[in-house]
Parts: C-alpha cells; structure tokens; sequence
C-alpha cells in the first residue's frame, strides 16, 4: 500500500487507516484479530483507536493483538482522550483529565507510546493553551510521537495550529485532524479542509462510506444484521438514509457499473484522493468487508466520472462560506 506524509511531518502512514469504534462491541477479539492481519498483510500500517471505545475494550483488545500477531514496530497506533462520560460536559481536556487518559490508554495497549495522540473533540470549558501544553508534555516525555484533534470545526482548528506554529505556550505542532468525510458528508469543505491544507494539517476522514449508505446495501430497505437495523447504531445511519443520500448512492452505483467495480470501492477512491485527505479510516465489520476496500488501492477514478460525483454531492455554500469549487 502507497504511504503518504501525515500533514507536514516525516511520518508515512498507509493512506488507508483501520478504524476500531466497534471493536469490542460488536466486533469481538477473534473477528478483530482476522481484521487486523488482514489490513496489515496488505501494508496497512495507520490504525486508529480511543479512549471511549468499548469504554475502553477497543484498545485492550488492540494491546493483545499487537505483538503477539503484528509486530509493534509495524503498526502505528493513533489514540483520542478528552470524552468523559459525565452528565454536566461530554468533553474535558484539562492537562487533570488528558495526562492520566493518555497513561491509561499505554496500559491497555500495551506499549511505552502512540504513534498519534488526539484531542477527541474541542472543550469550550478549558483554556485552548491548556489543551495544547498538555500535548506539548506527552509528546516531550515520549509517550506520544505526533499530536492531533479531532472533530475541531474551522476556527477551532486554525487557532490550535495557529497557536502552535508562533510558540505561544506551544512547542508540539498539530500533524492531523480527524474528521467525517465522505460523499454524503462533505461539511469539512466549508472551512476545515481549507484550514488543514493552509496550516500543513493532514485530515484523516472517519466515516468515509457515508457510515455504510455508500455501499448501497441500503438501497432495497434495510438489510438484516446492518447498523441500520441495529437498536444501538440505527440513529447513526437515518440521517443519510433521504431522498439526498439516495441520488448520491445511485450516481456511485451506476459509476461503479461503468468501472466493473462496486459502489464502496468508488465512494471510497473518491475520499481518498481528495485534496488535502491523507488516509480515510476504514470501520469494517469482517475481513471480508475489509479486503474488499483495500482492494481500492490499484483504482483511480477517471475524471469524469469524479467530476460527475462532485456535482451530484455539491455541498450549498452560502455567504461567507470559503469556495471550494476552485480547487
């Protein structure tokens, strides 16, 4: 698998990325061990995690694998801490919250560091410099090798690298953003991506396949055994269940008719090589699901057919929104 600078940093990771959000709930050990050797025989190297997966199985499940069926030195791990499950705030990160958070996760993953640590989400109850001390300490002492956020919009991300890049407080500069990303979600294009792409930030799209609407199982109702059909995951997938969503999926469909492949693999090659993406995250629930997206390594969508899936998807960009249809 091709390997692609993260932001502007020296670390390649694959420009695919292995998500674990249903790892340990959903997906036990065994079918997270097939995945996992399945990503990383395909020189798969970036996978993803956090602290509030599985309350945490995600990563203790990960720290078992890691080692006993992939070498350490193989893989990078990427991490998030700042969701607190506490009725007055979803988000905290506070260096008293952050710094334990980040010990916690090394424990259960088994490993003296991260490859990448992420602010989970922006706390409007904590000093931003704050924030960032605290991923200037875990990368200084060793036990984060990058730094990152996630789910940071437009102004939040540019005053976090901003803040950086001038050493206000700062040292550690920001090599990522995780954010939704995909056909049916094209949100980011308003400000975050234009931010990332100017300040050197390189987005890593989470729910790349419309959170499954993109493969178009959904197409002819709801399929048995889908997260749509899920009590749990059911509300995850309405919103890009529309009349919207559905002209979208069938503009992936007949284009992927045209190629002689499958709908996820277009919706896929798309996200992917968007300006300024590095490695869409991968949430498959078998191996079989993920050996069918990691063979969209060798597909490059023709132009017209990504010009056609651009007009079909075209987010409304309204004053003052950034224009995107430059690029």
């Amino acid at each position: 698998m091709d390997l692609r600078h993260l932001g502007r940093t020296g670390l390649r990771v694959s420009r695919l990325g292995l998500g674990t959000l249903t790892w340990g709930r959903g997906t036990d050990e065994g079918d997270a061990a097939q995945l996992l050797k399945t990503f990383w025989e395909a020189g798969g190297t970036l996978v993803d995690t956090a602290d509030v997966y599985a309350d945490g199985g995600a990563e203790v499940i990960l720290g078992r694998l890691v080692g006993s069926l992939v070498p350490r030195e193989e893989l990078l791990i990427a991490t998030k801490a700042g969701s607190v499950p506490d009725p007055e705030r979803r988000f905290d990160t506070s260096r008293g919250h952050l710094l334990p958070a980040l010990d916690a996760s090394l424990r259960r993953l088994g490993t003296d560091y991260v490859d990448l640590w992420q602010i989970h989400a922006y706390d409007p109850l904590t000093p931003l410099e704050e924030t960032l001390q605290a991923l200037d300490i875990a990368v200084s002492s060793g036990r984060a090798r990058y730094a990152g956020v996630s789910n940071f919009c437009g102004w939040q991300l540019a005053k976090a690298a901003t803040w950086q890049q001038a050493g206000l407080g700062t040292r550690t500069a920001l090599a990522s953003t995780q954010m939704e990303y995909s056909l049916l979600q094209r949100g980011v294009e308003r400000e975050v991506l234009p931010a990332a792409i100017d300040l050197g930030v390189g987005l890593l799209p989470s729910s790349p396949l419309g959170r499954g609407v993109l493969t178009g199982k959904y197409r002819d109702g709801t399929p048995p055994g889908s997260r749509g059909a899920s009590e749990g995951l059911a509300p995850f997938v309405a919103p890009y269940l529309d009349e919207t969503a559905a002209r979208i999926v069938e503009a992936v469909a007949i284009a992927a008719d045209g190629l002689a492949v499958t709908p996820l693999q277009v919706a896929l090659a798309w996200v992917r090589d968007r300006p300024g993406v590095v490695a869409p995250l991968l949430g498959a629930r078998t191996a079989q699901q993920l050996s069918e997206a990691l063979s969209v390594e060798g597909l490059s969508l023709p132009d017209e057919i990504r010009r056609a899936l651009d007009d079909v998807s075209a987010p409304v960009h309204r004053y003052p929104d950034h224009d995107w249809s430059s690029l």
